[in-house]
C-alpha cells in the first residue's frame, strides 16, 4: 500500500471516510474517538449509488432514444438521491 510522507494511509474509500463518525468527549482535553461504519451500511451506499448512475444513464438513453421525459425514472433517481444524504447527514450527527 502506498505511504505518503507523514506515514498516514492515502484515501482509498471516500464512502467510508464519509461514513465515518468522530464523537470528542467534552470533559477531556480534546480525546476524539473514531466510530467506523458498518460494512452492510457502506455496500448499501455503494449499491445506491450504482443504481442512481445507471437510472441516469437509463434516462439520459431513453431520452436520446424516444424523445421524451421519463418521469418515473426521475423519480426513483430523486429518492435515491435523498436516501443517499438522508444517510450521510444522519450518520454524522449521531
Amino acid at each position: 500500500m502506498l505511504q505518503t510522507a507523514e506515514g498516514a494511509e492515502p484515501l482509498t474509500d471516500w464512502i467510508k471516510k464519509a461514513l465515518t463518525r468522530k464523537t470528542t468527549d467534552k470533559t477531556a482535553a480534546s480525546i476524539a474517538d473514531v466510530v467506523p461504519p458498518s460494512e452492510r451500511l457502506v455496500l448499501g451506499v455503494k449499491f445506491a449509488i450504482a443504481l442512481t448512475f445507471s437510472l441516469t444513464a437509463l434516462e439520459i438513453a431513453h431520452l436520446a432514444l424516444l424523445g421524451a421525459w421519463n418521469s418515473e425514472v426521475f423519480a426513483a433517481i430523486t429518492g435515491l438521491a435523498g436516501t443517499i444524504t438522508g444517510i450521510l447527514i444522519s450518520q454524522k450527527t449521531e
